[in-house]
C-alpha cells in the first residue's frame, strides 16, 4: 500500500511539473505569442520525445516570500533526446515560473546538463527565456551564472554549443549565449542587453525601446551578437535543427557525409557571372550556388557585415565552411566588422574539423578614420591569425580582385592554404591598375602633353603585366588557373585528397590572438 501511495504521489508531482506551472501561466505565454518551454522541447526533439533530468528539483531559499512559492523544476527544464537521430542535450528556461529567473537550483540543473554534454561529447542547445538573476537569492544567483560561464568556456571548441533567445535575456544572462558558438533570436519577442531601457535612460538620458536597444534586428544587423534572426519560434527551432546537420557531435568526430551520386559536375553558368568590367559588381552567392550541392548553402550572420558572406554548405555530400567577399556591398572590402565575422567563423570550422572554402574578390581594406580609430589593424589581424592557425583543409578560389594585404589575409598560399585556384578573370596585385599607374608613372604622366591619355596607357600597361593570375601562377602562389565552369570538379577532387590532412603544430599552451 505504501508503495502504491508513493507511486501515485510521484505521478502527481510529474503531472504538475509537466503542466509547466498551470493552465493560466501556459495561456499567458501563448497570449504573448510565445510557446511554453515544454512545447519548444517537443518541437526540437524527434517525435517530441525528451528524457527529463531533475524534474522534481525545487529552490531551497525561504527569503522574501520564496517559502510560499515552490515550483517543481525551479523554472528550467533539462534533459536529452534525439534530433534527426542524433543525441542532443538541452535546457529550456520557463518564463512562467518566477520569470525564468536564475538562482541556485536553476543554475545547478543547467550545469549538470552541461557537464553531461561535455563528458559524453554531445552538442547542447540552450532555449533562453529568463528575466535574469533571482534577486531574492542574492549573490547565489550571481554565482550560478558564473558556474555556467565557466562551463561554456571549458566546452568551447569541444562540443557545439547553440543558444536560442526566445524571450528577455538581460544582465548577466547575456554572457552565456555570447560564449556559445551560435546565437539565434526571434523578432518581436527576443531581447538581449546588459542594461535595459530604463537604466539606459537614467544613466545616459537616452530614450530607447527594448526592440531598438537589444531586439533581434538590432543584434542581427548592427552588433552582430546574433547569427540568426527568425520570424517566429517554430522557424527558429527548425533553423537550428538544420544548423546541427552541418556540425559534428564533438571536436573528435567527423561530420557525417551525406550520400551523393556524382553526375556531370560542369557548371557552365559560372562562366557568365563575372562582369566584363572590373568596376561592376555581382553577387558572390551566385558563385556559391553554382559550386556547392543543390540547396545546401546555410548562411550565417546574413545581415551583419554584408561585404563578407559566410556559411555552411556541402560539396559532394561533404560539409564545408564557406567564406567569401561580397562585391555587392562596399565592393567586397575587408573592414572591422567583416574581419571579425570571418575570423570567428574560420575558428569555429577549424575547431570542429570542417574544411574551408574561400572565394576571393577583395580590393583591399576599407580606408578612413572610422576604420583606423576602431581598430582595423587588430581586427584585420584577427582574420589573418584565424586562417594562419587553422589546420583543416583550406582551399581558395580567386574569382577576380586580390589586392594588397587583403590578398595575403584571404587564405593565400603564404599563410598555409592547401590549394589555390584562380579564374582567368583574377587580378592579383599590390593595388588596382589605375592607382598603381598613377604612383609608378607619376612623372611621366605629369610631364606628358596629354596626361589623361598617358595615364590610361600606363594603366593598361600595368594591367597587362599584373591584372591577371599568370604571374602569381608562375611563382606557384596559384596552383592552377581554371575555367569557372570546372571549379566544382576541382574542389571535389581537392577536398577528397585533403581529407586526411594532419599538421603537427608547435607545442604551446595556446596562441595569443589579437582580441
Amino acid at each position: 500500500m505504501a508503495n502504491k501511495k508513493s507511486f501515485e504521489k510521484l505521478e502527481s508531482l510529474r503531472k504538475e511539473a509537466n503542466q509547466g506551472g498551470g493552465e493560466k501561466r501556459i495561456k499567458s505565454q501563448h497570449d504573448k505569442g510565445k510557446l511554453t518551454a515544454r512545447e519548444r522541447l517537443e518541437l526540437l526533439f524527434d517525435n517530441g520525445i525528451f528524457e527529463e533530468i531533475g524534474q522534481l528539483v525545487t529552490h531551497q531559499s525561504t527569503l522574501f516570500g520564496l517559502d510560499k512559492k515552490r515550483f517543481l523544476g525551479d523554472g528550467v527544464i533539462t534533459g536529452f533526446g534525439k534530433v534527426d537521430g542524433r543525441l542532443i542535450y538541452a535546457y529550456a528556461q520557463d518564463f512562467t515560473i518566477l520569470g525564468g529567473s536564475l538562482a541556485e537550483a536553476h543554475a545547478k540543473k543547467i550545469c549538470r546538463i552541461m557537464d553531461l554534454a561535455l563528458q559524453n561529447g554531445v552538442p547542447i542547445i540552450g532555449l533562453n527565456d529568463s528575466g535574469g538573476a533571482r534577486i531574492q537569492e542574492g549573490v547565489v544567483s550571481l554565482g550560478g551564472y558564473a558556474d555556467i560561464f565557466f562551463r561554456n568556456t571549458k566546452a568551447s571548441g569541444v562540443i557545439p554549443q547553440l543558444s536560442l533567445i526566445l524571450g528577455p535575456c538581460a544582465g548577466g544572462a547575456v554572457y552565456s549565449p555570447a560564449l556559445t558558438d551560435f546565437v539565434g533570436m526571434v523578432e518581436g519577442s527576443s531581447y538581449m542587453f546588459v542594461t535595459g531601457p530604463n537604466v539606459v535612460k537614467t544613466v545616459t538620458h537616452e530614450d530607447v525601446s527594448s526592440e531598438d536597444l537589444g531586439g533581434a534586428q538590432t543584434h542581427a544587423v548592427k552588433s552582430g551578437v546574433t547569427h540568426f534572426s527568425y520570424k517566429d519560434e517554430p522557424s527558429a527551432i527548425i533553423g537550428f535543427k538544420k544548423l546541427l546537420s552541418y556540425l559534428p557531435q564533438n571536436c573528435e568526430d567527423p561530420v557525417s557525409l551525406l550520400d551523393y551520386d556524382s553526375i556531370n559536375e560542369i557548371r557552365p553558368e559560372l562562366n557568365r557571372i563575372i562582369p566584363s568590367s572590373s568596376e561592376k559588381s555581382y553577387d558572390i552567392r551566385d558563385v556559391i550556388f553554382g559550386i556547392v550541392d543543390s540547396d545546401s548553402f546555410f548562411e550565417v550572420h546574413k545581415d551583419f557585415a554584408e561585404n563578407m558572406v559566410v556559411g555552411f554548405s556541402r560539396i559532394a555530400g561533404r560539409s564545408i565552411g564557406v567564406i567569401a567577399n561580397q562585391p555587392l556591398h562596399l565592393a567586397g572590402v575587408l573592414d572591422n566588422h567583416a574581419s571579425r565575422k570571418g575570423a570567428r567563423f574560420v575558428r569555429f570550422c577549424d575547431a570542429f574539423n570542417i574544411p574551408l572554402l574561400v572565394l576571393e574578390d577583395v580590393p583591399g581594406f576599407l580606408p578612413g578614420t572610422d576604420q583606423e580609430w576602431n581598430g582595423i589593424i587588430s581586427n584585420g589581424a584577427k582574420l589573418l591569425y584565424a586562417f594562419s592557425e587553422a589546420t583543416v583543409p583550406r582551399i581558395t578560389v580567386i574569382t577576380r580582385k586580390a589586392y594588397g594585404g587583403a590578398y595575403d589575409v584571404m587564405n593565400s598560399k603564404h599563410i598555409g592554404a592547401d590549394m589555390n585556384y584562380a579564374w582567368p578573370s583574377a587580378e592579383i596585385a599590390v593595388m588596382g591598375s589605375k592607382g598603381a599607374a598613377e604612383i609608378i608613372f607619376k612623372n611621366e604622366i605629369s610631364n606628358s602633353k596629354d596626361p589623361q591619355s598617358t595615364w590610361l596607357d600606363k594603366e593598361k600597361e600595368y594591367a597587362l603585366e599584373f591584372a591577371n593570375p599568370y604571374k602569381a601562377a608562375s611563382r606557384g602562389f596559384v596552383d592552377e588557373v581554371i575555367e569557372p565552369s570546372a571549379t566544382r570538379i576541382k574542389l571535389i577532387k581537392a577536398f577528397d585528397i585533403l581529407e586526411n590532412k594532419v599538421i603537427d603544430s608547435p607545442k604551446r599552451k595556446h596562441g595569443n590572438i589579437p582580441l
